[in-house]
């Protein structure tokens, strides 16, 4: 068997049509923490315009490898800080019960997804983006 080709590892419409409403459904998340922390008072305005711009740019599909890389770190942080490992009781899971994978790694997979599909130059303001970007080289 030889190496797949670009042609051939394309993804159809619904494919990508999932890909886009992964990135979405993530880009929501994202906007809406960023927002619910403008209701706490505890909170810094940090982690509202960091997760806002990362929810923004998911929703939207504008500079969205970018805000999928982003919002990768950001969640690779969240995991790294509080690991849901076996036998590790300096935070105690308060949403059930996990065995290494939790939420914010599963969140974490999806957005490895949409990071390498490229899902905003098919329905995002990344196609514009492109499109313009390319039209200047030419």
């Amino acid at each position: 068997m030889g190496a797949v080709g670009m042609n051939e590892a394309r993804l159809s419409g619904v494919q990508m049509a999932a890909v886009v409403a992964l990135r979405v459904v993530i880009g929501w998340h994202f906007l809406y923490e960023g927002l619910a922390k403008l209701q706490a008072p505890s909170w810094s305005a940090a982690g509202f315009t960091t997760a806002s711009r990362l929810g923004l740019g998911l929703v939207l599909g504008c500079f969205t490898r970018l805000a999928s890389a982003a919002g990768i770190l950001m969640l690779l942080m969240f995991y790294l800080c509080n690991p849901p490992f076996v036998g590790y009781f300096y935070s105690i899971p308060t949403e059930g019960s996990y065995l290494v994978v939790n939420k914010n790694l599963v969140e974490l997979a999806g957005l490895a997804v949409v990071l390498v599909t490229g899902s905003g130059r098919v329905a995002g303001l990344d196609r514009i983006i492109h499109g313009l970007r390319f039209r200047r080289t030419r």
